[in-house]
């Protein structure tokens, strides 16, 4: 078969030429030319398939938080985790109420905007979010197919944002607002520290019950996570990726660091896995 081009009607066009005539009977030909007609046809619908998945992965998630907030970290984790393409918008503590309150009716960040047509407009809270890439992007899994498994992980990370993560905020920003003050002595950053102990009542009482739920928190993941390099099961799950995002703060404290060396190794570890930027202090892992 050879193309030639319709002047008339515009395109190309295949016909049969003398030599291949002489070669095939009528039938014959009739069947070599409909297993062309597929062939050209199946290719074609192969190309299109492959450019829609390509265009679905150039539309861009949108990622609202905090620069500096771990909560904010487990959810970059989960999207690096899942391979998916996102941007991320800093918002200004206090005016991003402005932003998101309408969105979801909370007043904390992370923010997911999927801004793809037929999911949700904006999914709010970590948790949820781990909830809506499990469903939009299934493999790797984050969740468990075994019912225990997946309880187990789920408890674990409930009992560390609920809890763990906010015992590293006050330990945190007490440190900062003191001996790690020389990290970043800036006007605007101190500021921001001073409005957070404000707003979390962050007091030398409050920071010493933090610090003893640390020291538990930390014996009990040991047990866990230095024998092997997973919290639950024997795969990465959300309850690795809690744990990486809300004890990293904890990197630039030179006690933690001194004492739990295993814990940022796995800290670091889980990031690289996730394909995201290490947290800062742990640039040397």
């Amino acid at each position: 078969l050879t193309p030639r081009t319709n002047q008339q009607k515009g395109g190309t066009f295949w016909f049969a030429s003398k030599e291949t005539c002489s070669r095939f009977n009528a039938n014959q030909l009739i069947l070599y030319e409909k297993s062309l007609f597929f062939s050209i046809f199946y290719f074609r619908i192969k190309s299109i398939r492959e450019n829609s998945i390509l265009l679905l992965n150039y539309f861009l998630m949108l990622l609202l938080q905090f620069s500096t907030s771990h909560y904010c970290r487990k959810a970059r984790l989960a999207l690096g985790y899942k391979d998916i393409s996102y941007e991320v918008k800093n918002l200004t503590p206090g005016l991003h109420l402005l932003e998101i309150k309408p969105l979801t009716g909370l007043s904390t960040v992370p923010v997911l905007l999927p801004e793809i047509e037929g999911q949700p407009q904006a999914i709010g809270d970590s948790t949820q979010i781990f909830k809506f890439l499990e469903s939009y992007r299934p493999d790797p899994e984050l969740f468990f197919s075994d019912p225990q498994l997946q309880r187990e992980a789920s408890l674990l990370e409930d009992w560390l944002d609920e809890s763990i993560g906010t015992a590293t905020r006050f330990v945190y920003y007490h440190f900062r607002a003191g001996e790690g003050k020389g990290i970043d002595p800036s006007f605007s950053s101190q500021a921001v520290i001073k409005v957070v102990r404000w707003q979390y009542g962050i007091n030398p009482s409050a920071v010493q019950q933090a610090s003893d739920r640390l020291v538990n928190a930390l014996e009990i993941l040991s047990h866990r996570w230095q024998p092997g390099p997973y919290l639950v099961g024997d795969r990465l799950s959300i309850a690795d990726l809690a744990a990486a995002a809300l004890l990293s703060p904890l990197a630039l404290i030179p006690q933690y660091r001194r004492d739990h060396p295993w814990l940022f190794e796995r800290i670091g570890q889980i990031h690289q896995l996730c394909s995201e930027a290490l947290p800062p202090g742990l640039e040397d892992v």
